[in-house]
């Protein structure tokens, strides 16, 4: 059977034992890895700051600087001081290099951005959604208390309904006030 192994007894008994590696209440041995780890968050915050620091007026003239110092100096220098002639090809290797390293880190920077975006616009709609919810809820409620409204005396209703009943007990007053004077 895989993962089983005969051994011999000290007293020439042959018995099946399983190996470490198949138990399954035993842990696995740690493998060692070809590359080292790293933290993919931490390597993303490095990349933007490298991004970043990319993008910037700053970047631009350190860059502009380094590059006329070292035409300048492969160019005036004296002869045995010169380390990259008049091709330049040293420095091209140098830009290139930087290029290559540029390039994706910036794309990481992007990637990681543009995830960013993505959950602050799926957290954008989902507070759309509930605030439309809520307007809508409190539209309903709205007009269920103006149909419920429409059923209540409303102080004009009940002012003019006074008016009316104080104007008839006013007449019946007047009505009943020469009758009174006659019957003394």
């Amino acid at each position: 059977m895989a993962g089983e192994d005969r051994s011999r007894a000290s007293n020439g008994s042959t018995a099946l034992t399983r190996t470490h590696r198949n138990r399954l209440d035993q842990p696995k041995d740690p493998r060692r890895r070809l590359l080292p780890e790293y933290d993919p968050e931490a390597f993303g915050r490095f990349s933007e700051r490298i991004a970043r620091f990319l993008g910037t007026g700053r970047f631009i003239v350190w860059m502009t600087l380094i590059i006329i110092v070292w035409v300048v100096w492969n160019i005036f220098a004296p002869g045995d001081l010169r380390f990259d002639e008049y091709p330049f090809i040293f420095l091209t290797l140098m830009l290139s290099l930087q290029a290559s390293y540029a390039a994706p880190l910036i794309l990481l920077a992007q990637n990681r951005q543009d995830d960013r975006d993505r959950v602050t616009h799926e957290q954008d709609r989902a507070q759309n959604e509930r605030s439309i919810a809520d307007t809508e809820y409190l539209t309903r409620e709205i007009a269920a208390l103006r149909m419920g409204l429409g059923e209540v005396a409303t102080r004009d209703w009940i002012r003019s309904e006074l008016e009316d009943l104080v104007r008839d007990l006013d007449d019946r007053r007047v009505l009943s006030s020469p009758e009174s004077d006659e019957d003394r």
